[in-house]
């Protein structure tokens, strides 16, 4: 047992380990694109936005969407790892370590989530398909072209080192690409990279070899995986199980974060509770086709589903199980309550969003008060702010920087 291992009657906001790196407790703020990253670049509101879950005492916040190439962005104005990029990152390593707080990045290619047209470059996908956010064709991935995602998440860790980082994500979930490969439904290739589970695993292992053998044991490394992709003939249990074996026995990772749902076939999936769509349809960079058809069949598309505490916990279950290494639950985690539940079942971390966007100071009040009680109400209209600018309608308490681009001189 080491001491990243909770055990019933834990403490969720004692330190704990996490792989070489020492956490002041175990709530990690999970990775939220925070839209304040105009040009791919790092902003004082970028800063800002994670200083303030940091002075508001989460143990590690996680800095999303780091895409490890330009075709691999979700947007334009998504930040992709390139000499440009670091010196703003490493300020920003350098704000969050004053406040005591660790930070993740969360690294990894969007794939058939690639709005191709914003980014200029044509989105990758297991198969050519229609990609909807860009009106275009997903190119089909060629092996030459996987070789290379590979390596650019090798890269993407080195550059997350240098720019100090203590931990990396990579992101194996929401059918980004690597994800995408993970899905019977999306990847009916019949090559050495689709068919059985073993060979729709093997992009995503590769992965993960590739980002740990770059930075060894210097940080952290952690993914966040799927359980359910929450459509037919999606990733789905008991394959998802199974495919965390594999990666549990590859040695490659320190910790789990389980998530589920699809960023285009089914995103409601992950946020429970109101589904904002017409909110979204206005808010959002989308082709004016798609966005007057969000407006008007929305609500089939953004399938509702009932808010409840831990909702993710039933099915985390069947890993926590099946695994023996560290696990991040998330899902519904608001209160002192949920982490106690959490440690008490097995699960060494948390991971927090929309409950953090509402308070970013929730966690130094739960310390102060263990009965504290969110005041998120998981309405959701928060998904619709995250190209303007992410935050909570009923945040007016917390002011951000400019969102303007850090230019730096290298250092």
């Amino acid at each position: 047992m080491t001491d990243a291992d909770a055990v019933p009657g834990t403490d969720p906001l004692a330190p704990a380990t996490l792989g070489p790196v020492t956490l002041r407790n175990r709530v990690i703020k999970a990775a939220t694109f925070e839209g304040a990253s105009p040009d791919a670049l790092v902003s004082d509101r970028l800063i800002d936005y994670h200083l303030a879950v940091a002075e508001g005492g989460v143990g590690m916040t996680t800095v999303a969407y780091l895409a490890v190439a330009p075709e691999g962005r979700t947007h334009a104005d998504c930040i992709y790892w390139r000499p440009a990029a670091l010196p703003g990152l490493r300020r920003l390593t350098e704000e969050v370590h004053k406040t005591g707080a660790k930070v993740s990045a969360q690294i990894g290619h969007a794939g058939p989530v690639a709005n191709a047209k914003s980014n200029g470059s044509p989105s990758l996908a297991p198969t050519r398909s229609f990609n909807a956010l860009g009106m275009a064709f997903n190119r089909a991935a060629t092996a030459e072209d996987l070789a290379r995602v590979v390596e650019q998440h090798a890269d993407a860790a080195r550059m997350a080192v240098e720019s100090g980082f203590d931990a990396i994500e990579v992101h194996l979930g929401h059918n980004y690409l690597p994800s995408s490969f993970l899905s019977p439904r999306l990847n009916p290739r019949t090559d050495e990279f689709g068919g059985p589970l073993a060979n729709r695993a093997s992009f995503p292992r590769r992965i993960l070899a590739a980002v740990r053998e770059a930075v060894g044991d210097q940080v952290a490394v952690l993914a966040k995986m799927n359980m359910r992709d929450g459509y037919r003939g999606g990733f789905d249990l008991p394959e998802s199980v199974e495919f965390a074996r594999l990666i549990e026995s590859d040695g490659h990772l320190d910790a789990l974060e389980l998530t589920g749902g699809s960023s285009f076939m089914n995103p409601m999936y992950l946020f429970r509770g109101d589904a904002p769509y017409r909110e979204m349809a206005a808010n959002m960079p989308l082709h004016p086709m798609i966005r007057m058809g969000m407006r008007l069949v929305g609500k089939r598309f953004f399938k509702e589903y009932p808010y409840k505490p831990l909702y993710f916990l039933d099915n985390a279950r069947e890993f926590r199980r099946a695994l023996s290494m560290p696990l991040v639950l998330l899902g519904g985690v608001t209160d002192m309550t949920g982490m106690r539940t959490a440690m008490d079942e097995g699960f060494e971390y948390v991971a927090m969003a929309r409950a953090l966007l509402r308070e970013p100071d929730l966690i130094n009040r739960l310390r102060a008060d263990p009965s504290t009680v969110s005041r998120c109400t998981h309405c959701n209209l928060c998904m619709s702010t995250i190209y303007p600018g992410t935050h909570c309608h009923l945040d007016t308490e917390h002011v951000y920087g400019e969102a303007h681009p850090i230019l730096l001189p290298p250092s």
